[in-house]
């Protein structure tokens, strides 16, 4: 049998340390740049002296514009020129003809864009190294007979370890001697700890209960699921969404042509008598109109405007990027637990023995849980209560890992347990989807009680305006068992079920309903799924930090129909991209010809290409009224 010897106390995983955005260099530059344009543009409508607008704007294009030429700078020696460098020389352009102030502008965009990438690649880092704190860095090992601490690392396929109550277990295995109960909630998602008895199967990181367990490693800890899900998320982190690819796609050609145009518009006007500066100011005219801040601004303020407005109904959309990801979304596929459901068990069935009523065993197996720990216990309690019983005084609480609880309540001996024998009122209850605890009076049974997860009162709602949006019908992918799966997708009008999954077998079933899936939910589990997904939601209230930062938006308020309004907002924040897009386009496509067929005046051009880039971002900020969100 397993002992408990004396040991250290145990401590939960450090948490995961996040950078803050200034820790960031690229943010630290931005912000420097920022206020360094906004000391120039000061002066600048101020009519302050010349010098005095220079200097502030020259701080911004050198804190700012450093980087992304430095950048475009080493690129040019893999023969590779990108837009960043093209918008450095823009701006040094706009300010050698003295319009100093729209390449500052162009200069802090591009800043603040790098930033916020910088910022994003930081925060994923940091989520997966706080996945790595749940696995445990040591564990107790035992050969012939005596226990040793040692890495978890060093741990190898066959070798025996001890975990202690309150430990987490060091490495995936099967348990040989014990029984305990092991909050398996970072693997499976369900917040019922599991039994586990000897030929139980255990995981790496999951936090063993009250009772002591030794336990035979059965993989490497390269190969536990802990450390699969690392990988898994940091694999479906890296890959590049299929828009990125297409803009990286255009950006050299676009940049190569930008850069012919210029030197030709520059360069003809000379071969047939032009002077140098009309051919300069012409060449300048031309990059100011070609360049690109009315297309970014087409884009952006839509975007921007919805991520705004869908933030103040507790919605949090990671990035322009995934706003546009959620417009193509043509599936969806759901969790159960915390997702679907509350997250937290209540009694939902009362069956009692003929001769006794319900509220006399509800009372005495509330008694009897009083001091218990467990959530089932937890549950049993607050359903008296909620049901207005005095919860009465109990002696000689007593509880066993892996079977429950006893203790005299009122004079009686009063047992709450898990069901040795699944016939009868347990197997129906079972049957419904619930999980049965048996409740014995003075050893005859008295009753069952049948305890499940509490379905969302939207949940109907939002999984119905799921399928209108999508046209398709959602998927539900959950760990748990199928009757309760069933049960819970009944309730929320859910015909395709998917129950028993791993994480990787669920990042599987993602990639299987296709590359516009949209996944919701809420535990460490489902962080690759989130991840592997066209667009991975979390909800944020019962969502684990490595959930949280996976994901690609969280609902901080736990409002599973804000999924469906959001989907909706992303779809006519697409459309008034497209709009700004086509605006734009005509601005800069009439700008251009005019400069190049006929001789546009640098202060028209200014005017046309700034009044374009006003009306684009007026168009898009439509998106920040409150009825736009429906």
């Amino acid at each position: 049998m397993v002992t408990l010897a004396d040991s250290p106390t145990p401590t939960a995983p450090p948490a995961s340390r996040r950078r803050s955005p200034f820790a960031l260099p690229e943010a630290r530059w931005a912000a420097a740049s920022l206020v360094a344009f906004l000391l120039g543009l000061a002066v600048d409508l101020g009519g302050g002296p010349w010098w005095a607008m220079w200097v502030p704007y020259l701080v911004c294009y050198a804190t700012g514009g450093w980087e992304p030429a430095w950048a475009g700078l080493q690129a040019l020696r893999e023969r590779t020129l990108d837009v960043d460098l093209l918008m450095i020389v823009a701006a040094i352009g706009a300010a050698a003809i003295g319009q100093v102030r729209d390449g500052g502008l162009l200069i802090v965009i591009f800043a603040t864009s790098g930033a916020l990438e910088a910022y994003a690649t930081a925060r994923t880092e940091d989520s997966v190294r706080g996945l790595l704190d749940l696995a445990p860095d040591t564990a107790v090992r035992v050969r012939d007979g005596a226990e040793e601490r040692v890495p978890a690392a060093d741990l190898l396929v066959g070798d025996e370890i001890v975990v202690r109550p309150g430990e987490r277990i060091g490495a995936d295995g099967e348990v040989l001697d014990g029984g305990s109960e092991v909050d398996e909630a970072t693997i499976t998602g369900e917040p019922v700890p599991a039994a586990k008895s000897p030929g139980s199967e255990v995981f790496a990181g999951t936090l063993n209960g009250s009772g002591a367990l030794r336990v035979r490693v059965a993989r490497d800890s390269a190969e536990s699921v802990i450390a699969r899900i690392v990988a898994l998320v940091a694999e479906a982190s890296e890959a590049k969404a299929p828009t990125q690819l297409f803009v990286e796609k255009v950006e050299q050609r676009y940049s190569v042509g930008v850069v012919l145009a210029t030197l030709a518009v520059f360069g003809v006007p000379l071969l047939f008598g032009s002077t140098p500066a009309d051919a300069l100011l012409r060449a300048m005219t031309f990059m100011i109109v070609a360049s690109p801040c009315a297309v970014v601004l087409a884009t952006m303020p839509p975007l921007l405007s919805a991520i705004a407005n869908a933030g103040r109904r507790g919605v949090l959309v990671k990035s322009a990027v995934v706003l546009e990801r959620l417009a193509d979304v043509r599936r969806v596929a759901l969790d159960k637990t915390g997702t679907l459901t509350e997250g937290t068990p209540l009694v939902t069935e009362i069956r009692v023995e003929p001769g006794r009523s319900a509220d006399e065993l509800l009372a005495a197996a509330a008694g009897a849980e009083r001091f218990s720990e467990h959530p089932l216990g937890r549950a049993v309690v607050a359903a008296a209560r909620d049901r207005g019983l005095v919860v009465p005084a109990a002696t000689g609480f007593h509880a066993t890992p892996g079977h429950g609880v006893a203790a005299t309540v009122d004079g009686r001996h009063v047992e709450v347990a898990r069901p040795a024998d699944r016939t009868g009122p347990v197997g129906e209850v079972e049957a419904g989807g619930r999980t049965a605890v048996v409740v014995f009076v003075d050893g005859d049974r008295a009753g069952v009680l049948g305890l499940s997860d509490r379905l969302r009162p939207d949940a109907a709602e939002a999984v119905a305006a799921l399928r209108e949006l999508t046209g398709t019908e959602p998927v539900l992918l959950t760990g748990d068992h199928e009757p309760a799966a069933r049960r819970v997708a009944a309730e929320a009008g859910l015909r395709e079920v998917r129950a028993g999954l791993l994480p990787e077998q669920k990042v599987a079933a993602v990639a299987g309903l296709g590359d516009r899936t949209l996944m919701l939910g809420d535990g460490v589990n489902d962080a690759p799924a989130l991840a592997a997904a066209h667009t991975g939601v979390a909800m944020g209230r019962a969502g684990a930090d490595l959930t949280l930062e996976t994901a690609d938006v969280v609902v901080v308020r736990d409002e599973l129909a804000a999924v469906g309004k959001l989907v909706d907002l992303s779809r006519r924040a697409r459309r008034l991209v497209r709009q700004n897009l086509v605006i734009a386009g005509a601005f800069i496509a009439v700008l251009v010809v005019w400069d190049l067929a006929g001789n546009l005046p640098l202060p028209l051009g200014v005017a046309g290409h700034e009044g374009s880039t006003v009306l684009v971002g007026l168009n898009g900020l439509r998106l920040l009224r409150s009825g736009a969100w429906r």
